[in-house]
C-alpha cells in the first residue's frame, strides 16, 4: 500500500461533501497538472491518503482510499487527464495543520513542505504514522 495527499479548497469542495458521497466516493477530477496527474497513475485499489483543506485552513482533516484507479476525467474531453476515485475513511479529531507539520523536523522532507502547491502528492509510510498519530487516526 502507497499513501499520498489530496489537496482541495474547502469552498470547492470539502471534507464534508467528500463523506456526504459514502461508500460510493468520487472522482477527485479537476487536476491538471501533469505531475498530480501522473502520481494518481500510479494509485493502486487500497492505497490511503489524507485529505487536506487549503486555503485558510490549511490542514489535514481526514483520510481517504482510493476506490478506483486511474481513469478518464468525466470534467474534460481531454484525453491528457485522468482522475481516480475516493472515498471518505476517518475523520481527524485533532486536525494537523501545515504549521504543525513544518513545526516537526521529522517531517521537514514532506512534499507538502517541500511543493505546497501540488494538489496531489506522496506521502511516506513513516510521514503517514506521524500525522495519524499527530491527528488522533488510526494506522
Amino acid at each position: 500500500m502507497r499513501y499520498w495527499l489530496f489537496k482541495s479548497e474547502p469552498s470547492t469542495w470539502s471534507w464534508t461533501d467528500q463523506q456526504a458521497k459514502g461508500e460510493a466516493g468520487e472522482e477527485w477530477d479537476g487536476v491538471r497538472n501533469y505531475q498530480a496527474r501522473n502520481f494518481m497513475r500510479e494509485m493502486a485499489l487500497g492505497d490511503r491518503g489524507f485529505f487536506y483543506h487549503s486555503q485558510k485552513e490549511k490542514a489535514i482533516v481526514g483520510t481517504v482510499e482510493v476506490i478506483a484507479e486511474a481513469h478518464p476525467d468525466s470534467t474534460t474531453d481531454d484525453a491528457r487527464w485522468d482522475c481516480v476515485d475516493i472515498k471518505a475513511l476517518d475523520t481527524a479529531p485533532n486536525p494537523v495543520t501545515l504549521d504543525a507539520i513544518k513545526a516537526d523536523e521529522r517531517l521537514s522532507d514532506m512534499a507538502l513542505i517541500r511543493n505546497s502547491r501540488l494538489s496531489v502528492q506522496p506521502v511516506t509510510e513513516a510521514e503517514w504514522r506521524i500525522v495519524c498519530e499527530m491527528a488522533g487516526l488510526p494506522l
